[in-house]
């Protein structure tokens, strides 16, 4: 079958808060520069950035084009490139400005609608805006109601009520604390926006391996008469990372792994595997069937959740710091750098089946996968043969490092006696497609300009995902951790282990991509 062709997105200008910070340099920046190298970026388009510093386009654009000179051949950052494809940068770059100003002050507002004119006058991009919030998640609701007050967000409508351009706002995680902040928020934003100018956004959906599990899915008849409670034992669900808190420490002092990661990344993960089957692959039947699915899980009780902190050690070689020694932390910090959970989904598809998952840092590899156990064949037929006992069948479907799908089951050796061995099938998305640069944030980007939320939290989800993880959150608020408790570059607390060892003696699957174990 052809690759279905992206037609280029639609005409439009996005301003970018924040476009001197980290996250605008590192993920974003370069996720246009490759829409303008796939020239899928609208033709029509502006470019403008906004920051608390002082600068001009053009000194904004070279320190833009020095970072993604950095990329260049480097394996270790998110975005390694060859090189740099200067046509595709120049026309990104041509379509720059640069305004300075404070985005709590009202007049900051009047130089963007400045801007946005004379964007439609020079770019051609017929009053369609994205603001982009790559700020600090204090000032989302602040920038929410300046950009209303300033009628940024008016859409306007024609003679037949329909918008006469639109305006859209991209909202950056952390969107909430708790839950009594994130429906806050949700209030403060729906009183200037629409839900349907919100875009939540959270680039583990960016990813293609994060996608796909969908299509695995629904688009084999294989799978899915399996893919319930009679067939399946378990599911575990690894983030691990092998970085630390580097210079996040301030940050992660106010946030921990819990609200880091959990709400949002790993309710991602879940949300693909364990949502129902929609009625279309249109956003309102995948976003309703995910937050159904949200819907049908209890809060997790604290006894489901276990807590830890890095210490001193040795990861990938390098011996690393204590979390507590991390620069901008406390010397007595609680504050937990993995967390470990027992989720269950009482609906009819998975009452009785435990979702565990785990994420950490400085583990002792890097390694992001779903891995799904069937339950355990029986043995009666194999009593009067050397068999001492079946290994349990595991799917793993692999999103980072190692982009695949890997199925093990028994087969009989070559033989004269009955002699069972494990083997696995291996998928690779390597072996199979042409490895694209890609930073996550590219189909998102392009999803928000075509005006397609699939990918994108609803108001309903945010504040369901934080109804599930609250109760842990106010019990750990409210007890002082006996930290360190893990080793940097071990795999997490002792009590991790024992969450799954108590129901039914499972044990965690290695910290390893699926490719490499041994069987």
């Amino acid at each position: 079958m052809p690759r279905r062709q992206v037609p280029p997105a639609d005409p439009c200008a996005m301003v970018v808060f924040g476009a001197g910070g980290d996250m605008a340099k590192r993920l974003l920046i370069p996720a246009l520069y490759n829409l303008s190298r796939t020239k899928v970026l609208p033709e029509k388009f502006a470019l403008i950035g906004v920051d608390l510093a002082a600068g001009t386009a053009e000194s904004w654009r070279d320190h833009l084009y020095d970072m993604l000179k950095s990329f260049v051949g480097n394996a270790t950052a998110e975005f390694d490139i060859d090189r740099i494809d200067e046509a595709a940068w120049k026309r990104l770059t041509e379509k720059m400005s640069y305004i300075q100003g404070d985005l709590t002050k009202p007049d900051l507002y009047e130089k963007v609608q400045g801007a946005l004119g004379d964007a439609e006058t020079v770019h051609g991009t017929q009053g369609n805006a994205i603001f982009y919030l790559a700020v600090a998640d204090r000032f989302f609701g602040t920038a929410v109601e300046q950009l209303g007050k300033a009628k940024l967000t008016d859409q306007g409508e024609d003679k037949n009520g329909k918008p006469r351009f639109w305006r859209r706002v991209v909202i950056e995680k952390p969107f909430g604390h708790s839950l009594d902040s994130a429906r806050q928020l949700n209030a403060r934003i729906l009183r200037t926006l629409h839900e349907d100018q919100i875009f939540r956004i959270d680039h583990f959906l960016g990813k293609d391996t994060v996608q796909s599990i969908m299509a695995f899915r629904f688009a084999n008849g294989l799978f899915e008469p399996i893919w319930n409670r009679d067939r399946i034992d378990h599911v575990q669900i690894t983030v691990a990372e092998t970085v630390g808190v580097e210079e996040r420490g301030k940050f992660y002092e106010q946030t921990g792994a819990l609200r880091d990661m959990v709400p949002n990344h790993v309710f991602t993960l879940l949300s693909m595997v364990a949502m129902e089957p929609p009625t279309g692959f249109d956003a309102a039947s995948i976003r309703t069937k995910k937050a159904e699915l949200f819907t049908a899980m209890p809060a997790v009780k604290p006894a489901q959740a276990v807590r830890g902190q890095y210490g001193a050690g040795t990861v990938l070689g390098k011996q690393v710091n204590a979390y507590r020694n991390e620069p901008n932390v406390a010397a007595d910090s609680s504050i937990e750098t993995y967390v470990a959970m027992q989720l269950e989904i009482d609906n009819w598809r998975w009452a009785g089946v435990p979702f565990y998952f785990r994420t950490g840092k400085h583990m002792s590899q890097r390694l992001t996968e779903i891995a799904i156990r069937f339950k355990q064949a029986p043995y009666t037929a194999f009593k009067d043969t050397a068999v001492d006992s079946l290994r349990p069948n595991w799917l793993v479907l692999s999103i980072a490092p190692d982009e695949g799908i890997s199925l093990q089951f028994e087969v009989k050796r070559r033989g004269p006696v009955v002699d069972l061995a494990a083997v696995k099938m291996d998928f690779h998305y390597d072996d199979w497609f042409p490895k694209e640069p890609n930073v996550g944030y590219e189909t998102l980007i392009y999803d928000v300009m075509i005006g397609d939320p699939t990918l994108f939290m609803r108001a309903d989800m945010v504040e369901q995902s934080w109804r599930i993880v609250q109760p842990v959150l106010d019990a750990w608020a409210a007890e002082k951790a006996d930290f360190p408790d893990y080793d940097s570059g071990r795999d997490g607390p002792k009590g991790a282990d024992e969450l799954l060892a108590r129901d039914g003696e499972r044990t965690w699957r290695p910290v390893i991509p699926a490719s490499e174990q041994k069987l």
